[in-house]
């Protein structure tokens, strides 16, 4: 069964959202690659028989498109609209690297110090290998710890003081800031170094520096937030006889740096707006800098399907994968937790982004997104020249 969807077409500012009868058409030179990307959007969702879904594409500080279709749960009544929250899975990342950069800015935190200095307990089978992995390791997947380092007791529901102390058992595969691994439970770790320096709960810091000034109305952290939000996209996994509705999982929750961000896609268009650099004073732009700086090279990423043949070279930020699309420099992070996937990226240079909330898992989202930025920077060449 598929269903009908809603588009929400209109121009608004963080300072002020305009009613949909007086927001007029916009003259950028994008406009037409976001009607595209409405229909592709549509089309390829209901080809895939993914329940629902939503995306906006904002430049500056302006709605290009925001668009949404189907139902929050397969066979519903409740269709989703441009305030449905859906986990962000690890885009909850950007966010994490934000607070950080905050406190780095303010002189509060250094990328330098050691982790060991907030997480004391944090060890490894060496115990001066743990006390060289500093908070810029942490946040920029450089700590020389295996990828994914037991993420399989996050799955299994471990918690997380146990999962800590595993990690006494644990042999580095390099040097920290030698080579990339991919991590949610280290990853996390800045929580506590956040938390101790702020005197506040990594909850409090994330609604009073970004949710609260951005107007980010729908955002929330963790599980319980999720399962109050009455509006909220229930998650579907794919199986061999089509989509099937599974429960909302605690367990990547309690990695809230690494997973434990919700919002909407209407949350989702301030968010880039403030990374665009349109709220300084929120996100100044020597913070957006030191986040997209390319740290650790991330071979791995230049073999993805659908963008292995635009990417020339790719590197992780602080809470950002940066990467050179044909010669451009794009802005990136995804997510993907069962029953959900989510996708984020801009492009400084353009001062265009795009995001993509799915509440069913399917890759057309790395599709459609792989296609949208070859398309945009096709028309900035032609802008060029």
């Amino acid at each position: 069964m598929f269903f009908k969807s809603t588009f929400i077409i209109g121009t608004f500012s963080l300072a002020a959202l305009l009613p949909f009868d007086q927001a007029s058409a916009t003259s950028s030179n994008y406009a037409s690659l976001s009607n595209n990307f409405a229909k592709n959007f549509k089309r390829e969702l209901k080809s895939e028989k993914v329940p629902g879904g939503a995306f906006v594409i904002v430049e500056n500080d302006t709605v290009l498109k925001l668009a949404t279709y189907g139902k929050r749960r397969k066979n519903g009544k409740n269709n989703i609209n441009a305030d449905t929250v859906f986990r962000l899975a690890s885009v909850s990342k950007t966010f994490a690297g934000t607070l950080a950069g905050l406190l780095v800015e303010e002189h509060k935190l250094d990328w330098r110090q050691p982790i060991v200095s907030f997480l004391p307990e944090f060890t490894l089978a060496e115990r001066q290998n743990a006390q060289q992995i500093s908070l810029g390791h942490i946040i920029g997947h450089s700590t020389g710890l295996w990828p994914n380092s037991y993420d399989n007791l996050v799955n299994a529901n471990v918690k997380m003081p146990k999962i800590i102390d595993k990690f006494a058992e644990l042999t580095p595969m390099c040097k920290p800031g030698v080579c990339y691994g991919y991590q949610n439970v280290a990853f996390s770790f800045i929580q506590t170094a956040i938390e101790k320096q702020s005197k506040q709960s990594y909850q409090q810091m994330l609604q009073q520096r970004i949710f609260t000034p951005l107007d980010m109305s729908s955002a929330s952290l963790g599980f319980d937030a999720f399962q109050q939000t009455v509006n909220r996209a229930e998650p579907h996994v794919k199986t061999k006889s089509g989509f099937k509705r599974v429960k909302v999982k605690p367990n990547y929750y309690q990695l809230a740096p690494a997973a434990g961000v919700n919002a909407s896609i209407t949350d989702m268009s301030k968010w880039l707006m403030a990374n665009l650099g349109q709220n300084p004073e929120v996100l100044s732009a020597n913070v957006i800098i030191d986040l997209t700086t390319p740290g650790i090279k991330t071979t791995k990423e230049l073999r993805r399907r659908d963008w292995r043949k635009h990417l020339d070279s790719a590197h992780y930020g602080k809470g950002w994968r940066v990467y050179q699309f044909e010669g451009r420099q794009l802005i990136y992070h995804a997510g993907w937790v069962a029953g959900y996937v989510a996708e984020i990226s801009y492009s400084p240079e353009l001062n265009i982004g795009m995001a993509m909330l799915l509440n069913g898992e399917s890759r057309v989202a790395t599709k459609l997104s792989a296609e949208f930025w070859q398309d945009a920077f096709l028309i900035a060449d032609k802008l060029e020249k």
